[in-house]
């Protein structure tokens, strides 16, 4: 492997519209790394990633609005959109297929997240709560109340016992999913929470705000352990490497930084979109970093492991 990051893979115009999201699974099946792209353009896209070059597997058509968020099963073989036209679809990877449509209820979908176990999606809505739908019954099986304002971002933890919601007005709130109880709220945050991550042991929350600034949180004790300042604006996607050594975020200061967890520096910085980049996701063996933006490109960089 190299021993710096670099930019491996430009797809430029990769949408018609600015691309909001984007997903980067594995497919447990037949092992091949997927990309889903979401974008104002009402598409959904997903790409296949190999040889070092992304191929386009299909354009999935549906949605009536510009699609806000998208993510991947665990195992690799569903995705999620969701769209300002209030519904979520979910949509089969293998073969291009919509599975199913789910009203979310007016505009009160907003990003979408897989449980760990794949069997629920949960979004945000624009009244505080967090909705959380079954994948199998297709059906809004219950809610989370933060008693707050829009939601903006959500985030699992990956041993599933944490969810963490981010609101408009930088209010972040981490529940108990085995009760529903709502065990922390931190307001380190004046604004928009853009972009949530817990650690790959769930025992840290990164959260990433309009106000410029990156937090890390204690998840057990609701500490403040962390403030990162490097963006010159928004940060508005932030994202764990599944090795835990460290994490990168983006921002609408058309930047892309990787941050070492432990030292809490930024270790480098990516300068090759021409606009703000809405999406930064690692794939499964945080081999590699896909980010994506307003300028219509989505670019994919080499970590070194």
């Amino acid at each position: 492997m190299s021993t710096q990051y670099s930019i491996l893979f430009k797809q430029e115009h990769a949408h018609d519209d600015a691309i909001w999201t984007a997903a980067w699974g594995r497919s447990e099946a037949d092992s091949t790394d997927t990309i889903v792209t979401g974008s104002l353009d009402d598409m959904v896209k997903v790409w296949k990633w190999s040889d070092e070059k992304l191929e386009l597997q299909w354009n999935l058509e549906g949605h009536q609005l510009g699609v806000v968020s998208v993510d991947i099963s665990h195992d690799g073989a569903i995705a999620a959109s969701s769209s300002l036209d209030a519904h979520i679809r979910l949509w089969d990877l293998d073969s291009g297929k919509q599975i199913k449509s789910m009203d979310a209820g007016p505009v009160d979908a907003w990003s979408v997240a897989f449980s760990p176990d794949s069997k629920h999606i949960a979004t945000g809505s624009h009244h505080g709560k967090v909705n959380i739908f079954g994948v199998e019954s297709g059906k809004k099986e219950y809610s989370l109340d933060t008693r707050g304002k829009f939601i903006l971002s959500i985030a699992y933890s990956p041993d599933g016992k944490y969810l963490a919601s981010g609101a408009i007005d930088g209010i972040i709130n981490i529940f108990d999913i085995a009760t529903g109880k709502l065990l922390h709220t931190l307001e380190g945050h004046a604004m928009p929470i853009r972009s949530l991550t817990f650690s790959p042991d769930s025992q840290l929350l990164v959260t990433a705000s309009d106000d410029g600034y990156i937090k890390i949180y204690d998840v057990q004790h609701a500490n403040l352990a962390g403030t990162l300042s490097g963006h010159a604006s928004w940060v508005l996607s932030v994202a764990f490497s599944p090795d835990h050594a460290h994490f990168v975020s983006s921002s609408s200061d058309k930047s892309v930084k990787v941050w070492d967890t432990n030292s809490r520096v930024c270790v480098n910085t990516f300068f090759d979109h021409q606009d703000q980049v809405w999406s930064v996701k690692y794939n499964n063996t945080g081999s590699k970093i896909i980010s994506a933006g307003d300028d219509r490109a989505i670019h994919i960089y080499d970590c070194p492991m």
